[in-house]
């Protein structure tokens, strides 16, 4: 979810600034139709089972991750992510003056996404999720889902610089992966949650709940960004 089709340059070496946001909300959009929508659908089928429900959920989600990194990776970066545009812009992969278009379009995106899954189910094209998610250990769980998200992105860039193949596989894993051995079931990203908080379902977040989530998220990416900046830095100066 990276500038993979450029050498550390920017994308819009290759595409304006226009096209792609169009190409970041799109993603977006349809990345949280994925998730809500698979939710949606696991919760009518798996007749109660809450594993079987979580599982095709992050199976859904994983999936989809790989095929619109692959699709959008080369054209916005794909990150989909406030969190990560945020580290891009701070590791000079994108302009500064380019962050609050792209978190715009994310949060729009995240939020229509959300309304093509209601209208696909046939619910409200809105709904206040009663979902409780509460309590430090779920913030802090945020955390580590963040830290995690973050430090394989970067981690795999640095090891294939020129693949989006390899930045698509290694998220779409972890984000399946970490669906199951984080307590939060991983949002990992801001424009996600507060997106997941308009819909009662299976995958939705209490209103009252999205503060916390955003605050271990936002905890978790800088952790990644200061660990990477070591490592870079380290390699730089030809340190082991």
């Amino acid at each position: 979810m990276l500038c993979i089709a450029s050498s550390g340059g920017y994308c819009s070496v290759s595409y304006s600034l226009s096209k792609r946001l169009v190409a970041e909300g799109v993603g977006t959009a349809m990345l949280l139709a994925a998730i809500v929508g698979s939710g949606i659908m696991a919760e009518r089928l798996a007749q109660g089972n809450t594993a079987i429900a979580l599982l095709a959920n992050a199976v859904a989600t994983g999936a989809m991750l790989l095929a619109l990194i692959l699709t959008f990776g080369g054209i916005s970066g794909a990150h989909f992510n406030p969190v990560i545009t945020l580290g891009e812009a701070t590791h000079r992969n994108l302009k500064w003056t380019e962050c609050g278009a792209y978190v715009t379009v994310q949060f729009t995106g995240a939020f229509l996404g959300v309304v093509i899954a209601h209208l696909m189910f046939g619910l409200r094209l809105l709904s206040t999720s009663r979902h409780d998610r509460s309590g430090l250990p779920q913030v802090f769980s945020e955390s580590v889902a963040t830290f995690g998200l973050v430090s394989v992105i970067y981690g795999t860039r640095r090891q294939f610089p020129q693949s989006t193949m390899a930045v698509a596989l290694t998220v779409a894993a972890y984000i399946t992966a970490a669906y199951w051995f984080t307590s939060s079931t991983s949002f990992a990203n801001p424009a996600v949650t507060v997106a997941r908080s308009l819909t009662d379902t299976f995958v939705g977040i209490r209103p009252t709940d999205v503060g916390g989530f955003i605050l271990g998220q936002l905890c978790g990416a800088l952790a990644a960004l200061v660990l990477f900046r070591w490592l870079d830095k380290e390699t730089a100066n030809g340190e082991n």
